[in-house]
């Protein structure tokens, strides 16, 4: 496992802390739960983070078998020359991502424990198809070789950063309390806002990757 592996999947891991459902749900949270936020908002990153170590963990073992046998066939000059024509369509995608009108996280749930796992199972599965970064790092950890007992620590890693500004706004509420009402409400607006922003620098940056990644084998 060397730097360069680390500094692109914790890059990576960094690109997907943007998460917009993950962090949208723990804005509304924050700002309309009034008991035990702090449990139920646990239920639900957890569940997050079950949820995609678990599918990470099933690509990833999916991944390492198809490189186990087509190994050769992927770093086969045409599969490259396809791997970076893929990632310079989503690099010029990106620039022509349609804007989305605004929406709202003020809908009401009722925020029970069950249903906070229900919450974290949904956003899950609506996210897991357009994580691209995290398809991403799983093969670079793939084709990099490592043994289950170097990824499946990178992979846990990988979740925990994932989820760590829900995390970091949790513990500055609860620092702060009435005072976070207003950066809180204004991170919201941003978010309803920027969702298509986020969306087009993520397919920037993965399409820049696959790119990079694949052109040692041209």
């Amino acid at each position: 496992m060397n730097t360069e592996l680390l500094l692109m999947i914790g890059g990576l891991s960094l690109l997907d802390t943007l998460s917009p459902a993950t962090l949208g749900v723990t804005v509304y949270l924050l700002l309309t739960e009034k008991k035990k936020v702090g449990l139920k908002l646990m239920v639900y990153l957890f569940t997050v983070i079950g949820f995609y170590f678990s599918a990470g963990v099933a690509i990833k073992l999916g991944f390492g078998f198809f490189f186990e046998v087509f190994s050769t066939f992927l770093q086969n000059r045409v599969v490259s020359w396809m791997l970076f024509i893929v990632g310079g369509i989503l690099f010029i995608w990106s620039f022509y991502v349609p804007k989305r009108k605004k929406s709202s996280y003020t809908n009401p749930i009722t925020k029970t424990n069950s249903r906070m796992i229900a919450l974290g199972v949904t956003t899950s599965l609506v996210e897991v198809g357009t994580a691209l970064p995290y398809f991403t790092a799983i093969a670079l950890m793939t084709n990099s070789g490592l043994v289950w007992y170097e990824w499946l620590p990178l992979l846990f890693a990988y979740n925990v950063v994932m989820v760590l500004p829900p995390f970091i706004l949790y513990m500055l509420y609860m620092l702060l309390g009435s005072v976070m009402q207003k950066p809180l409400k204004f991170i919201q607006n941003q978010m309803s806002k920027s969702s298509s922003s986020l969306a087009s620098w993520i397919m920037c940056i993965v399409g820049l990757l696959l790119m990079l990644y694949s052109v040692d084998y041209l």
